[in-house]
């Protein structure tokens, strides 16, 4: 089953490390385990009007954490760094 793009592209992620990045126009993204760099990048490009450059993707395994004295662990998830072109940016801030 293919997905559409909104799908794909779960949601940003927005830390300290990500605000720097972006200051280069890299930004970083949440998106499904089954998307290739071909189909973030059309889906990036779709969702936000802009031409991507390059993209890395990496698969981050779920840390094993303690909640109350019980052992647990977080998901894994796939993470995508979209490089943008130059003149291209993406506002998450929705300021104007």
């Amino acid at each position: 089953m293919l997905s559409t793009h909104y799908d794909l592209i779960r949601k940003p992620i927005i830390t300290e490390k990500t605000t720097f990045l972006s200051e280069q126009n890299k930004y970083t993204f949440r998106v499904l385990p089954s998307a290739t760099k071909e189909t973030i990048k059309a889906a990036i490009e779709h969702i936000f009007s802009v031409k991507v450059k390059k993209i890395n993707v990496l698969n981050v395994e779920g840390k094993r954490k303690r909640f109350k004295g019980r052992e647990g662990c977080r998901s894994d998830f796939k993470k995508a760094i979209v490089t943008l072109e130059q003149n291209y940016t993406i506002d998450f801030t929705g300021g104007r």
